[in-house]
């Protein structure tokens, strides 16, 4: 069984207010009574894509001082910028190709995919990006796995978040209808919580740390600022089935 928290859309901006909301979510995993198996970051993790912006991510997050009690993954989103996402959180050579990793656990595998389009708020997994699944997964020999990355590949009935989705959603579905021990897929970019399906296999849209999406009948469908910050955990099951619970951090 594996289990994994996972925050999103952090959107760090050097501001007092987006770095105690990060901070708080934080603490209450790092405080967890059990730790959970890694944490995953889903994207926007900075505002602007500034290295500074990165470098207080990775205070937070505890990847210079290896200060987190449990491993930390991330993909970038719209938000992010490949060159000091690498340098300033990563710590790695500066790059500016798509910024894919796996982790393997004893009964599964998390391949961080990266959905970000350099200049566009829009996401897509490139041809690099799906060679490299299609690689990872076969050096996987058949380890059940999650894919997740920062755009979601279907509409999740609110304008802004729809407008800015995965392009070409057939061709990841093409992959998923090879590719059976893929056993989810876990996104963030709506600022919303969400559960659904794509190609048959649960779909999990992650909440926002930044701030909370009203849908359309909530309102105005506006940016919710006073919300508290979102995060979830996931289980993947020894059977292969994929079970979310999402809280609020307050």
């Amino acid at each position: 069984m594996l289990v994994l928290a996972h925050i999103s859309d952090l959107h760090l901006d050097g501001t007092e207010r987006a770095t105690e909301r990060a901070e708080r979510v934080r603490d209450r995993l790092w405080e967890l009574p059990g730790p959970v198996d890694a944490l995953l970051v889903t994207g926007d993790i900075a505002d602007h894509g500034a290295e500074s912006e990165y470098e207080e991510a990775a205070r937070i997050l505890g990847l210079r001082d290896r200060g987190a009690p449990f491993p930390v993954l991330t993909c970038p989103g719209n938000h992010d910028s490949r060159a000091p996402y690498r340098k300033a959180l990563l710590g790695e050579p500066a790059g500016d190709g798509p910024a894919n990793s796996v982790r393997v656990f004893d009964d599964a595998a998390v391949l961080m995919c990266d959905s970000s389009v350099p200049g566009s708020d829009e996401g897509e997994l490139d041809e690099e990006t799906y060679a490299w699944i299609e690689e990872t997964l076969d050096e996987l020999d058949g380890l059940p796995a999650l894919l997740v990355f920062h755009h979601p590949p279907v509409a999740l009935h609110h304008p802004l978040p729809d407008a800015y989705r995965l392009r070409r959603p057939s061709a990841l579905a093409a992959l998923l209808e090879r590719r059976s021990e893929v056993a989810g897929i876990v996104t963030g970019h709506a600022h919303t919580p969400a559960a659904t399906t794509f190609d048959g296999l649960p779909l999990v849209v992650g909440p926002g740390v930044t701030w909370t999406l009203r849908l359309p009948w909530e309102g105005d469908g506006a940016a919710d600022r006073e919300a508290p910050p979102g995060f979830a955990f996931h289980v993947l099951d020894d059977e292969g089935r994929l079970t979310s619970h999402f809280r609020v951090a307050v």
